[in-house]
């Protein structure tokens, strides 16, 4: 399923990803990337999930592929395709929204991925509706959306217990 994802991830961006802006758009992908190393660190000896390959890919290759492959894709089709009218800018995280929510529940369905320590799909929607305005708002005003990543980090960490080593 991953690698599924990773492959249509990559024809989705080459396809409708405005790549004539990628450097405006660079910072971004870099800040999306970051918070999931961030998350990989903090939670490296108790993750809140953990993605699975069915066909023997290491789950360390599988996340990599995530935080190096779907996740600048992501970035560059969210701002690509951004729209300017507030109606459909609603609309535009919904759909995003709706996607990432409903191939994380087709993956937990078949075993590609599982939770630990409390955390839920619900979360998972939860986390999500954060995201994809935090994204936005690091194109705009990426200082705001760093200090506000170390409030939200910082609640995950306290409310889910995630021992920090020492």
């Amino acid at each position: 399923m991953h690698i599924l994802i990773t492959i249509l991830a990559i024809l989705a961006a080459w396809r409708w990803a405005d790549w004539s802006r990628f450097s405006a758009f660079h910072a971004t992908i870099l800040y999306m990337s970051a918070m999931d190393l961030l998350y990989l660190v903090l939670t490296v000896d108790d993750p809140l999930w953990i993605l699975k390959s069915n066909i023997g890919v290491p789950h360390t290759i599988v996340t990599l592929l995530y935080t190096f492959v779907v996740f600048p894709s992501t970035v560059m089709l969210f701002l690509s395709n951004y729209p300017d009218i507030p109606f459909k800018k609603l609309f535009h995280y919904a759909k995003w929204i709706f996607i990432y929510i409903g191939v994380e529940w087709i993956g937990y369905l078949t075993g590609a991925i599982y939770y630990k320590n409390s955390w839920t799909l619900g979360w998972s929607l939860l986390f999500l509706i954060v995201m994809f305005p935090m994204l936005r708002l690091h194109f705009k005003k990426p200082i705001l959306s760093y200090l506000l990543s170390f409030f939200i980090i910082v609640f995950l960490l306290y409310w889910f217990q995630v021992p920090l080593k020492h």
